[in-house]
Protein backbone atom coordinates (compact mmCIF):
# COMPACT_ATOMS: atom_id res chain seq x y z
CA UNK A 1 0.00 0.00 0.00
CA UNK A 2 2.88 2.36 0.72
CA UNK A 3 4.15 2.65 -3.23
CA UNK A 4 0.38 2.68 -4.56
CA UNK A 5 1.02 6.82 -5.09
CA UNK A 6 4.32 6.14 -6.53
CA UNK A 7 2.94 3.37 -9.62
CA UNK A 8 -0.01 5.81 -10.08
CA UNK A 9 2.70 7.58 -12.06
CA UNK A 10 5.24 5.39 -12.96
CA UNK A 11 3.93 5.55 -16.53
CA UNK A 12 4.13 9.16 -16.41
CA UNK A 13 7.44 8.80 -14.84
CA UNK A 14 8.67 6.45 -17.57
CA UNK A 15 7.74 8.93 -19.98
CA UNK A 16 9.80 11.56 -18.71
CA UNK A 17 6.44 13.94 -18.24
CA UNK A 18 7.12 14.47 -14.26
CA UNK A 19 8.84 17.90 -13.09
CA UNK A 20 12.87 18.03 -12.38
CA UNK A 21 12.62 17.56 -8.74
CA UNK A 22 9.77 14.92 -8.45
CA UNK A 23 11.66 13.31 -11.33
CA UNK A 24 14.89 12.95 -8.94
CA UNK A 25 12.76 11.72 -6.49
CA UNK A 26 11.54 8.67 -8.30
CA UNK A 27 14.76 8.06 -9.46
CA UNK A 28 15.75 7.20 -5.50
CA UNK A 29 12.73 5.91 -4.84
CA UNK A 30 13.02 3.04 -7.52
CA UNK A 31 16.38 2.43 -7.05
CA UNK A 32 15.85 1.19 -3.37
CA UNK A 33 12.45 -0.24 -3.68
CA UNK A 34 12.38 -3.67 -5.60
CA UNK A 35 8.96 -3.34 -6.08
CA UNK A 36 8.66 -0.62 -7.90
CA UNK A 37 12.14 -1.41 -9.35
CA UNK A 38 10.29 -4.65 -11.02
CA UNK A 39 7.36 -2.84 -12.02
CA UNK A 40 8.89 0.17 -13.94
CA UNK A 41 11.34 -2.86 -15.66
CA UNK A 42 8.09 -5.09 -16.85
CA UNK A 43 6.60 -1.40 -18.02
CA UNK A 44 9.22 -0.99 -20.12
CA UNK A 45 10.33 -3.75 -21.31
CA UNK A 46 6.23 -3.99 -22.32
CA UNK A 47 7.06 -0.52 -24.44
CA UNK A 48 9.81 -1.45 -26.38
CA UNK A 49 8.18 -5.13 -26.52
CA UNK A 50 5.17 -3.10 -28.45
CA UNK A 51 7.70 -0.59 -30.30
CA UNK A 52 9.67 -4.04 -31.53
CA UNK A 53 6.34 -5.47 -32.92
CA UNK A 54 4.73 -2.58 -34.25
CA UNK A 55 7.48 -2.71 -36.86
CA UNK A 56 7.08 -6.02 -38.37
CA UNK A 57 5.14 -6.50 -41.50
CA UNK A 58 1.92 -8.01 -41.89
CA UNK A 59 -0.02 -8.98 -45.06
CA UNK A 60 -3.48 -7.51 -45.40
CA UNK A 61 -6.35 -9.14 -46.20
CA UNK A 62 -6.27 -7.60 -49.74
CA UNK A 63 -2.78 -8.59 -50.54
CA UNK A 64 -3.12 -11.93 -49.22
CA UNK A 65 -6.77 -12.18 -51.50
CA UNK A 66 -4.78 -11.05 -54.34
CA UNK A 67 -1.78 -14.02 -54.31
CA UNK A 68 -4.58 -16.61 -53.98
CA UNK A 69 -6.05 -15.15 -56.99
CA UNK A 70 -2.97 -15.40 -58.60
CA UNK A 71 -2.10 -18.74 -57.88
CA UNK A 72 -5.47 -20.22 -57.19
CA UNK A 73 -5.57 -23.44 -60.21
CA UNK A 74 -8.51 -22.76 -63.22
CA UNK A 75 -10.54 -25.73 -64.80
CA UNK A 76 -9.69 -24.88 -68.20
CA UNK A 77 -5.57 -25.04 -67.59
CA UNK A 78 -3.93 -28.23 -68.28
CA UNK A 79 -2.17 -30.36 -66.06
CA UNK A 80 1.44 -28.95 -66.69
CA UNK A 81 0.13 -25.51 -66.06
CA UNK A 82 -1.50 -26.58 -62.44
CA UNK A 83 1.73 -28.13 -61.81
CA UNK A 84 4.02 -25.11 -62.37
CA UNK A 85 1.00 -22.67 -60.83
CA UNK A 86 1.22 -25.08 -57.37
CA UNK A 87 4.95 -25.45 -57.33
CA UNK A 88 5.21 -21.35 -57.90
CA UNK A 89 2.68 -21.58 -54.42
CA UNK A 90 4.99 -23.98 -52.45
CA UNK A 91 7.71 -21.16 -53.23
CA UNK A 92 6.20 -18.31 -52.38
CA UNK A 93 5.49 -20.38 -48.83
CA UNK A 94 8.69 -21.23 -48.58
CA UNK A 95 10.13 -18.21 -48.85
CA UNK A 96 7.67 -16.21 -46.78
CA UNK A 97 9.10 -18.73 -43.49
CA UNK A 98 12.57 -18.38 -44.49
CA UNK A 99 12.12 -14.74 -44.56
CA UNK A 100 9.54 -14.52 -41.34
CA UNK A 101 12.00 -16.60 -39.38
CA UNK A 102 15.22 -14.16 -40.60
CA UNK A 103 12.65 -11.08 -39.82
CA UNK A 104 12.32 -12.48 -36.20
CA UNK A 105 15.73 -13.32 -35.36
CA UNK A 106 16.86 -10.53 -36.54
CA UNK A 107 14.25 -8.04 -34.62
CA UNK A 108 14.69 -10.28 -31.62
CA UNK A 109 18.59 -9.31 -31.94
CA UNK A 110 18.16 -5.44 -32.41
CA UNK A 111 15.49 -5.40 -29.66
CA UNK A 112 18.52 -6.30 -27.56
CA UNK A 113 20.82 -4.44 -28.97
CA UNK A 114 18.58 -1.14 -28.88
CA UNK A 115 18.29 -2.24 -25.12
CA UNK A 116 21.45 -2.17 -24.54
CA UNK A 117 22.12 1.34 -26.03
CA UNK A 118 19.25 2.46 -23.78
CA UNK A 119 20.65 1.09 -20.64
CA UNK A 120 23.60 2.66 -21.49
CA UNK A 121 22.43 5.84 -22.06
CA UNK A 122 20.19 5.74 -18.96
CA UNK A 123 22.88 4.78 -16.71
CA UNK A 124 25.27 7.78 -17.73
CA UNK A 125 22.62 10.09 -17.89
CA UNK A 126 21.16 9.17 -13.73
CA UNK A 127 22.54 11.37 -11.01
CA UNK A 128 23.73 7.68 -9.47
CA UNK A 129 25.14 5.61 -12.35
CA UNK A 130 27.30 3.20 -10.14
CA UNK A 131 26.19 1.81 -6.73
CA UNK A 132 29.57 0.36 -6.23
CA UNK A 133 32.48 3.09 -6.89
CA UNK A 134 35.96 2.13 -6.72
CA UNK A 135 38.61 1.83 -9.09
CA UNK A 136 39.89 -1.65 -7.54
CA UNK A 137 38.26 -4.87 -9.81
CA UNK A 138 39.20 -6.42 -6.75
CA UNK A 139 36.44 -4.12 -4.65
CA UNK A 140 34.53 -4.22 -7.75
CA UNK A 141 33.91 -8.07 -8.72
CA UNK A 142 32.96 -9.11 -4.86
CA UNK A 143 30.30 -6.81 -4.58
CA UNK A 144 28.20 -8.53 -6.98
CA UNK A 145 28.59 -11.82 -5.52
CA UNK A 146 25.46 -12.67 -4.00
CA UNK A 147 23.66 -10.46 -6.38
CA UNK A 148 23.54 -12.07 -9.66
CA UNK A 149 24.10 -15.86 -10.36
CA UNK A 150 27.26 -16.00 -11.82
CA UNK A 151 30.87 -14.96 -11.44
CA UNK A 152 33.38 -13.18 -14.16
CA UNK A 153 36.39 -11.56 -14.21
CA UNK A 154 37.41 -8.18 -14.78
CA UNK A 155 40.64 -7.37 -16.41
CA UNK A 156 43.76 -5.51 -15.34
CA UNK A 157 44.02 -2.44 -16.79
CA UNK A 158 47.75 -1.05 -15.78
CA UNK A 159 48.79 0.95 -18.54
CA UNK A 160 46.40 0.66 -20.52
CA UNK A 161 44.67 3.95 -20.77
CA UNK A 162 41.47 2.58 -18.97
CA UNK A 163 39.94 3.17 -15.82
CA UNK A 164 37.17 1.84 -14.30
CA UNK A 165 34.80 4.07 -12.58
CA UNK A 166 32.36 1.44 -10.32
CA UNK A 167 29.52 -0.95 -11.34
CA UNK A 168 25.74 -1.27 -10.52
CA UNK A 169 23.07 -4.36 -11.26
CA UNK A 170 21.18 -4.40 -14.38
CA UNK A 171 18.62 -6.35 -16.01
CA UNK A 172 17.73 -7.52 -19.74
CA UNK A 173 15.25 -9.20 -20.92
CA UNK A 174 14.37 -9.42 -17.31
CA UNK A 175 17.74 -11.65 -16.95
CA UNK A 176 19.85 -9.65 -13.89
CA UNK A 177 23.33 -8.74 -15.43
CA UNK A 178 26.80 -6.86 -13.61
CA UNK A 179 26.56 -3.30 -15.40
CA UNK A 180 31.07 -2.07 -15.55
CA UNK A 181 31.64 1.67 -16.37
CA UNK A 182 35.16 2.82 -17.32
CA UNK A 183 36.68 5.77 -18.68
CA UNK A 184 39.15 6.15 -21.74
CA UNK A 185 40.19 9.55 -22.35
CA UNK A 186 37.17 11.78 -21.75
CA UNK A 187 34.78 9.03 -23.10
CA UNK A 188 32.74 6.45 -20.85
CA UNK A 189 32.18 2.92 -22.05
CA UNK A 190 29.67 0.33 -20.64
CA UNK A 191 30.47 -3.43 -20.04
CA UNK A 192 27.40 -5.68 -19.71
CA UNK A 193 27.63 -8.97 -18.44
CA UNK A 194 24.72 -11.74 -18.51
CA UNK A 195 24.50 -15.24 -18.37
CA UNK A 196 24.05 -16.51 -22.76
CA UNK A 197 21.22 -18.74 -21.98
CA UNK A 198 18.41 -16.59 -21.15
CA UNK A 199 19.26 -14.23 -24.07
CA UNK A 200 17.80 -14.29 -26.96
CA UNK A 201 19.90 -16.28 -29.81
CA UNK A 202 22.07 -15.02 -32.91
CA UNK A 203 23.69 -12.06 -31.29
CA UNK A 204 26.69 -12.35 -33.00
CA UNK A 205 26.84 -9.24 -35.38
CA UNK A 206 26.49 -5.78 -33.94
CA UNK A 207 28.14 -3.97 -36.27
CA UNK A 208 24.88 -3.69 -38.69
CA UNK A 209 23.37 -1.59 -35.62
CA UNK A 210 26.53 0.78 -34.77
CA UNK A 211 25.28 3.97 -37.30
CA UNK A 212 21.61 3.37 -36.10
CA UNK A 213 23.08 3.31 -32.18
CA UNK A 214 25.61 6.28 -32.88
CA UNK A 215 27.53 4.14 -30.50
CA UNK A 216 30.44 1.42 -30.74
CA UNK A 217 29.42 -1.64 -29.84
CA UNK A 218 30.69 -5.28 -29.48
CA UNK A 219 29.27 -8.61 -28.20
CA UNK A 220 30.78 -11.59 -28.05
CA UNK A 221 29.99 -15.04 -25.92
CA UNK A 222 32.57 -16.75 -23.71
CA UNK A 223 32.18 -19.43 -20.63
CA UNK A 224 28.42 -19.34 -21.12
CA UNK A 225 28.65 -15.54 -20.70
CA UNK A 226 27.32 -13.11 -22.84
CA UNK A 227 29.32 -9.51 -23.03
CA UNK A 228 28.38 -6.46 -24.40
CA UNK A 229 31.48 -3.11 -24.57
CA UNK A 230 29.79 -0.07 -25.88
CA UNK A 231 30.28 3.47 -25.70
CA UNK A 232 30.49 6.80 -27.94
CA UNK A 233 34.71 6.09 -28.02
CA UNK A 234 36.31 5.15 -30.99
CA UNK A 235 35.96 1.76 -32.48
CA UNK A 236 39.61 0.77 -31.36
CA UNK A 237 39.34 1.34 -27.74
CA UNK A 238 36.25 -0.59 -27.67
CA UNK A 239 38.19 -3.56 -29.46
CA UNK A 240 40.53 -2.97 -26.76
CA UNK A 241 38.64 -2.71 -23.76
CA UNK A 242 36.54 -6.36 -25.46
CA UNK A 243 40.37 -7.89 -25.49
CA UNK A 244 41.07 -7.08 -22.00
CA UNK A 245 37.98 -8.72 -20.81
CA UNK A 246 38.42 -11.58 -23.10
CA UNK A 247 42.07 -12.35 -21.99
CA UNK A 248 40.85 -11.99 -18.30
CA UNK A 249 38.16 -14.88 -18.86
Amino acid sequence: MVCESWKAKLDTYLDGEVPQEEMRAFDTHVRNCPSCSADALSRVQLKRAIQVAGKRFTPGAEFRKRMQQSIAPKPRHSFRLRWTLAAAAAAVLVVGTLTSTYLGNRSGRDHVFSEIADLHVATLASSAPVDVISTDRHTVKPWFQGRIPFAFNLPELQNSGFSLLGGRMTYLEQTPGAHLIYDVGKHHISVFVFQERSLPARLTDSSLLSGELSFNMETWSQGGLRYFVIGDASAANIDSLAKLFKAAS
